[in-house]
């Protein structure tokens, strides 16, 4: 009997550490880039500006916490933190045997947000954050903390969907008595 199942996709070592590297790097890049722009333009004079009229705009925010400025003062712990994810990530999808694409994405995505954070913090004791919601009340933001709420959902939902958990359930499945109590 031919086994109908669609093989999962199971990143190889090298995929995941390229796709996690370039999404890494790229977050990293971008995150720094903007703000510098912002700190410079900051010291031009800038006070803020419409991003996208009634939804979004421009204006700068030292943050010296975490996310909705919690934590104010540790700002050395939040740069171990950092470490701390980038050395999982590495380590998760390197030696884990099965992983979904999802996982390797929004884990690359959160360790650049994080690395990108922990960078402000070493070099000027605060957060450089410019993205503010004119639409609700919310927290200043910035790229590295789009990548590590957006990568953290991601890998959270990968690691929902990845074969290695699919895989589990369909052997729990297998192993299960047959049409009587499974205790």
């Amino acid at each position: 009997m031919a086994d109908n199942k669609i093989k999962p996709f199971v990143p190889e070592r090298a995929w995941r550490a390229a796709v996690a590297g370039i999404l890494f790097a790229a977050f990293l890049i971008v995150d720094q880039v903007t703000k510098v722009m912002m700190r410079d333009a900051v010291s031009a004079g800038f006070t803020s500006a419409d991003f996208i009229p009634g939804i979004l705009e421009l204006r700068f925010a030292m943050n010296t916490g975490a996310a909705f400025s919690l934590g104010e003062g540790f700002g050395f712990v939040f740069v171990i933190l950092a470490l701390a994810v980038v050395v999982f990530t590495v380590v998760y999808l390197w030696r884990a045997p099965l992983v979904s694409r999802l996982e390797v994405i929004g884990l690359g995505m959160l360790a650049g947000g994080a690395v990108g954070n922990a960078i402000d913090r070493m070099l000027f004791g605060f957060v450089t954050d410019f993205f503010a919601t004119t639409f609700i009340s919310f927290p200043v933001f910035n790229v590295a903390d789009i990548g590590i709420t957006c990568g953290a959902v991601i890998a959270f939902v990968g690691f929902l969907l990845s074969p290695a958990n699919r895989e589990g359930a369909d052997e729990r499945a297998e192993k299960a008595p047959r049409g009587g109590d499974s205790r």
